[in-house]
């Protein structure tokens, strides 16, 4: 999509990205980087017992996805003539439903917001981030990212 075609499509969803695992493995290594132990997550047998009844993702190993796979796999628009894409910041962030370790997420992204600079462009996606099979999503982020051309 061309920068100046991008105002034609505030409201619309723009981009969804692949499906995505989060194993266990991934949430051990979320706990190991970022200090996060807490048993809900990393420990399968004490967490059977728990609300949830298995580990579960931590919601923000769910958020990062934005600024990690879920971008390299479509859940960013392709802009023509993007020489980088940068994470600029959070609007709003709500974690609505537990990852269970084991689940399948994609993020659909809406255009909210369109910016206009010297050498960039700023998009304001609503992004919905999914869980497979599930009624309700994992995830809801208002996330911009400054776009350089």
């Amino acid at each position: 999509m061309k920068p100046a075609e991008l105002a034609a499509h505030l409201g619309q969803e723009v981009a969804c990205s692949g499906w995505v695992e989060v194993t266990q493995a991934r949430i051990d290594a979320f706990a190991h980087a970022t200090g996060d132990h807490q048993f809900i997550h990393v420990d399968p047998a004490r967490a059977a017992a728990g609300p949830f009844g298995g580990t579960i993702a931590h919601g923000f190993l769910t958020l990062s996805l934005l600024a990690g796979e879920f971008m390299t796999q479509g859940g960013v628009p392709a802009i023509e003539g993007a020489r980088l894409v940068v994470n600029y910041g959070l609007n709003r962030v709500r974690f609505i439903t537990p990852v269970r370790a084991g689940a399948r997420l994609r993020t659909r992204a809406a255009l909210q917001a369109v910016q206009a600079g010297e050498g960039y462009v700023q998009l304001t996606l609503a992004n919905t981030i999914e869980i497979e099979g599930e009624p309700r999503p994992a995830c809801t982020a208002e996330v911009v990212y400054r776009i350089f051309l």
